[in-house]
């Protein structure tokens, strides 16, 4: 889809607007998500050792972002809704960083590990190969990044005042390997559903070097 820069302000205004007048209502609703599956899934391939450091790639009002902290490793936050940005640190006690994921100042080779857990779907398609390829510059050799989307038939919009874009696994797939990365494994949730019933893809990538394999991994079920 191709996107006007106007467009795309106005996509990222609107959609921040959205997340910070609901601040508090998106708080009372996802703080007792459970994300330890992904959260585990993102350390279990980081090879460096702890503690690491780690980016929560739009954090929200910091409860995963807390999480890693209380793991003890190095963690980050980041995300465009200015009042996000305040809730994560007054809760985690983590520094948090606004940025809008359009206009990205990432730091090169700064990270362990990247955790995109529901955030990356807002990033429109026509943006995605600059907005990944950023995230891969910001890891170091070999660095780690998890991704959780809510997954679709590769189309996008609006979405009760979010813009949002929802990929297959092959289109994904496609946007990551291009953008530096190397597939370790994907799977569907929530867990020990129909697929049907699983409505989100999460996946993890290790940023290309060397000699790494680029062979894909079979995806957990």
């Amino acid at each position: 889809m191709k996107l006007t820069s106007l467009d795309l302000k106005k996509i990222s205004s609107l959609t921040l607007a959205h997340y910070n007048k609901r601040a508090d209502h998106f708080w009372e609703g996802t703080k007792d998500h459970d994300v330890s599956q992904n959260i585990s899934a993102l350390l279990k391939y980081i090879e460096s050792t702890p503690p690491c450091t780690i980016l929560d790639f739009g954090c929200g009002p910091g409860r995963d972002l807390k999480v890693f902290n209380d793991l003890g490793h190095i963690a980050i936050g980041l995300d465009g809704a200015r009042q996000f940005v305040e809730m994560a640190h007054s809760y985690s006690g983590c520094e948090v960083w606004c940025q809008d994921f359009l206009g990205l100042d990432l730091p090169r080779e700064y990270f362990d590990g990247i955790f995109a857990n529901a955030s990356l779907f807002h990033v429109p398609s026509c943006e995605l190969p600059r907005v990944l390829t950023e995230l891969c510059n910001a890891l170091k050799p070999g660095g780690v990044l998890f991704s959780s989307n809510p997954r679709g038939n590769n189309d996008e919009g609006w979405t009760h005042g979010r813009y949002g874009a929802y990929h297959d696994i092959e289109k994904w797939q496609d946007y990551m390997a291009a953008a530096g990365f190397v597939e370790i494994t994907h799977y569907y949730r929530p867990a020990g559903r129909p697929r049907e019933q699983q409505p989100w893809l999460a996946s993890v990538w290790r940023k290309r070097w060397g000699n790494a394999s680029q062979m894909r991994i079979q995806p957990i079920e």
